[in-house]
């Protein structure tokens, strides 16, 4: 089995090798499909993981969260996701599918370790951690882009007697006070969360309209035959490799993806107040655009993330902290990868669907610039479930 849950609470600490060849920085699924192809690979790594289970990136978001993708869709190479095939599950199952996924492949997961930085020395690079220093010859930054929760700066000006959540620690109705709530933000989250309070609450949803797709998710039709559509230009057609992804990369990641779930009839009918633009505070209580100022007990900030990479202490970050690199390989700084990263390669690079084939080039990229021994056997490099790339040699 994997090596049980590691801790800093000074019962059982984590263990940390001072040298090792890899090591993966996030524990979540990019970091443990990293690990499934690096396993394979015979190349000794280690993964990290500052939270106190796996899966805890899932586990601790609203209760009511479901994914947008069938059960089908949500395995990771070398473990099935259980349950029944066109079944939209629950956040918590992807969580327990994780935590699973890293004992049955007993992957070498070290959790309640956080990076504090990570720097070069010579021609290594040295992660520093809550745990120790490791000096390792390649590190995988397998985290997404959104990190830290973002609000607007003039959130601080509101009145403290008014309930303040953000998405990322919502979790339930109970949390709001009695109450009118406004809801900051109309995406994916925000269209989510402001019909699940508007049945007990009068709700308002501030932002921008991002568009939704044109059918339902949960129909027959759209799980037995559009969802593979989607999929597939989502994977194949939206690629850094075609002139329409290329195009269209910028504009996807910058932009809000369309409403997947709810859609605007769907918050017409629960009785939710669409409301413009918050463009500050006037006394406590948001200003919005039109220049009303809304009388709400509940603000419910449902406005995003921002990365967080500010301990990458080497010249790889770029406008507004986003990582440069090509296709997860950072050509400036031998032995630094990413992967998770939104349209690091097509859009699914951050979603399970897409994870599996980045990590699986960055762990083949990274195999080839490793010192061969002389003598040592040939390892197969995933390349699919069950199949191999070409042959190279492990060390």
């Amino acid at each position: 089995m994997a090596q049980p849950a590691q801790h800093d609470n000074g019962s059982r600490p984590p263990v940390l090798p001072r040298r090792i060849d890899t090591v993966v920085i996030g524990g979540g699924q990019a970091g443990l499909v990293t690990g499934y192809h690096l396993s394979r690979a015979g190349v000794p790594f280690v993964i990290v993981d500052a939270s106190e289970r796996i899966g805890d990136a899932w586990r601790k978001r609203w209760d009511s969260l479901k994914l947008f993708t069938p059960a089908r869709f949500n395995s990771l190479p070398g473990l099935p996701f259980p349950g029944p095939g066109p079944a939209f599950v629950g956040k918590d199952a992807m969580a327990d599918y994780l935590e699973s996924y890293a004992a049955e492949l007993e992957l070498p997961v070290h959790l309640g370790v956080r990076v504090r930085r990570l720097s070069r020395v010579g021609s290594d690079l040295l992660v520093e951690t809550t745990a120790g220093d490791v000096v390792a010859g390649n590190v995988v930054v397998a985290m997404a882009n959104s990190q830290v929760p973002w609000v607007p700066s003039f959130a601080r000006n509101l009145d403290p007697a008014i309930r303040s959540l953000h998405s990322a620690t919502y979790r339930d109705p109970s949390q709001l006070q009695e109450g009118p709530v406004l809801v900051v933000g109309a995406g994916n989250s925000g269209a989510e969360l402001a019909l699940e309070v508007a049945a007990q609450h009068r709700t308002f949803m501030s932002g921008k309209e991002s568009g939704h797709i044109p059918f339902r998710i949960d129909s027959p039709v759209a799980r037995h035959f559009l969802i593979h559509i989607v999929r597939f230009v989502g994977h194949h057609v939206l690629t850094v490799r075609t002139p329409i992804g290329r195009r269209l990369r910028p504009k996807l990641i910058a932009s809000a993806a369309p409403l997947i779930r709810v859609r605007p009839k769907d918050l017409e009918a629960a009785g939710v107040e669409r409301v413009p633009r918050v463009i500050g505070m006037r006394f406590g209580s948001p200003e919005l655009e039109d220049g009303r100022v809304l009388d709400v007990a509940n603000v419910l900030w449902c406005t995003g993330y921002r990365p967080g990479f500010t301990w990458i202490d080497l010249p790889v970050l770029g406008e507004r902290e986003q990582p440069l690199h090509e296709r997860g390989i950072v050509p400036g700084e031998p032995g630094l990868y990413f992967v998770g990263l939104h349209f690091l390669y097509a859009q699914t690079s951050e979603t399970v669907t897409g994870v599996g084939r980045d990590a699986r080039r960055v762990v083949r990229h990274l195999v080839r610039r490793r010192p061969a021994p002389a003598g040592a056997p040939d390892v197969p490099v995933s390349r699919r479930d069950g199949a191999s790339a070409p042959r190279v040699p492990a060390g």
